[in-house]
């Protein structure tokens, strides 16, 4: 069974990860795993408050066959998290997949994963100047970039890099993934009914809520 991982750090991108995260559950069945130096309550970039589900000292990085790391609008205090940081880096040298988006490459440059591959990120390019750690003979300016098992993308081409991952690991997600004409549908396509089986467990699940 394959497990997926996001990390969570402070001000991380919800936004960015959405379309990866909610196809791997709602579509696939997928658990994903949250993941968190401490276990504390950290805050979204959008202002959500979470709790993560396992902690780097819980877990080995290797237990994963993919690891998601968001995009964060303030990245220093992940950076120099330094737990973090060697969580990361024990991924050195497997097979994991991982996924980053936005400024969260950074991360991985500063865990050596990015050593000799080309990436792409969202940071402002001064960041890659004040880090030695970041190689910027292989930064590519493209929306999404692949190499080997690294899969790096700008935060506007979020769709994108949700399916990247996802064809990465061999889900159908048809030819559009996400990207939907509302004019393109006809009355009949947006009314939606529940299966039979599934309208059953519906009133077997009401029956809860509507007991005297």
């Amino acid at each position: 069974m394959r497990k997926f991982a996001v990390l969570l750090y402070p001000d991380f991108s919800l936004q960015e990860i959405t379309c990866l995260t909610s196809a791997l559950t709602v579509w696939f069945g997928e658990k994903i795993d949250f993941i968190a130096s401490e276990n504390k309550e950290y805050q979204s970039e959008e202002g959500l408050r979470v709790i993560p589900t396992k902690t780097t000292a819980d877990v080995k990085i290797t237990d994963y066959a993919c690891v998601i790391l968001p995009g964060s609008i303030n990245p220093l205090p992940a950076l120099f998290d330094e737990g973090l940081i060697e969580f990361i880096k024990s991924g050195n040298g497997s097979d994991i997949v991982f996924a980053a988006i936005s400024s969260a490459p950074i991360l991985l440059s500063k865990a050596g994963i990015l050593k000799g591959r080309k990436f792409t990120s969202g940071f402002f390019m001064q960041m890659a100047d004040t880090f030695d750690f970041v190689e910027k003979d292989n930064f590519i300016h493209k929306g999404i970039v692949e190499d080997g098992n690294v899969i790096t993308g700008i935060g506007m081409f979020f769709t994108e890099f949700a399916e990247a991952v996802l064809r990465r690991f061999g889900y159908d997600i048809g030819e559009s993934f996400m990207r939907y004409n509302p004019d393109e549908f006809t009355e009949e396509e947006l009314t939606f009914y529940w299966s039979d089986d599934d309208y059953r467990e519906f009133l077997g699940e009401l029956k809860a809520y509507t007991k005297q």
